[in-house]
């Protein structure tokens, strides 16, 4: 008995450290995007057009201070007042614009940009996903913190209460508290803001709440799949590690499938021209006169954190089922 109980304190560290890098992560940037171009000069944006991209949305990621923020808003007045107020997401009725308090918002700016070649404003990527972000965390951290127990029996009461409240949390999020009718009011104004076309932005709108309904609906499904699953086979607890360690690789795919649909999905409206094409996922790339660079931030670390740590715990379980040293 001595014996078995260095394994099991070993991967109740690693699950452990994990799952504190898992929540750090929902909370940090992941990917960071950049964008220069000669009207943008160095000393008003340091860091060009940047954007941080998180689980739960996309972020202003430019920083710029005394004179460089005066410089800036200089060039975005300039910018706004050569603008269609039509679809100008920065134009606020012909006010004048004042990012000097508050520092640069380049999310605005990256959609003012993106409108040059026809994209989809940002926030109308992966208008799913984001929202119930939160909860696919909870889901992990319940599988994770089971795993981390040595019972079975005790690993079914956490996963019993871990889903149960990660779904009754998703269900009063999402419906009793109106938040799923408000993210798709937003998901409809901010579309609707460049497309003047309302019952297509309503079509969307409804598209959105559909594929949610499934979404949870399919999550809730999956919770009930898991515990099933740790109850009758024994080396199905495996899986309560291996799906969230590959939270790295989830990320790479979707962000990389929702850049390939903004830019596949390019619009007529666009000042330039531009032949559908796949944005830059990993280093360097060119679109027009403006020059891209997309990298993982620190919170990418954070993931890689997780996969580092969850996979020998994985295997340590694995070897201990195999000896018949562990339930």
């Amino acid at each position: 008995m001595p014996v078995q109980k260095s394994p099991n304190l070993l991967v109740a560290a690693l699950t452990g450290i994990a799952l504190v890098a898992m929540v750090a992560a929902y909370f940090a940037p992941i990917w960071w995007v950049s964008l220069t171009a000669p009207n943008y000069p160095k000393d008003a944006f340091p860091d060009g057009i940047r954007i941080h991209f998180h689980f739960d949305g996309v972020y202003n990621g430019c920083k710029a201070a005394g004179a460089g923020t005066r410089m800036a808003e200089e060039i975005l007045q300039k910018d706004i007042s050569h603008e269609d107020e039509r679809w100008n997401p920065i134009l606020d009725k012909g006010k004048k614009v004042d990012k000097g308090a508050q520092g640069l918002d380049c999310v605005h700016e990256m959609n003012t940009i993106n409108h040059y070649v026809g994209m989809f404003p940002i926030a109308t990527g992966a208008p799913v996903e984001k929202p119930l972000a939160k909860f696919f965390f909870a889901f992990f951290a319940t599988m994770m913190v089971a795993f981390a127990v040595t019972r079975k029996k005790l690993r079914l009461v956490v996963l019993g209460i871990g889903f149960a409240a990660t779904a009754a949390w998703m269900l009063v999020d999402q419906y009793a508290l109106g938040h799923l009718e408000i993210h798709i009011k937003e998901y409809m104004r901010e579309t609707g803001y460049f497309f003047r076309e309302p019952d297509r932005v309503k079509a969307w709108g409804d598209n959105v709440r559909a594929i949610t309904h499934i979404v949870i609906a399919g999550l809730i499904l999956v919770m009930a799949a898991v515990v099933a699953g740790v109850a009758k086979l024994r080396n199905f607890q495996l899986l309560l590690v291996l799906v969230p360690a590959l939270l790295p690789l989830f990320f790479v795919v979707t962000y990389a499938g929702w850049l390939w649909f903004f830019g596949h999905n390019l619009h007529p409206w666009g000042a330039f021209t531009v032949k559908p094409f796949m944005p830059t996922v990993f280093g360097e790339g060119k679109v027009a006169q403006f020059s891209t660079y997309s990298y993982p931030y620190w919170g990418y670390a954070l993931l890689i954190l997780m996969f580092v740590t969850l996979m020998p715990a994985l295997l340590i379980r694995r070897k201990q089922l195999r000896e018949g040293a562990a339930e």
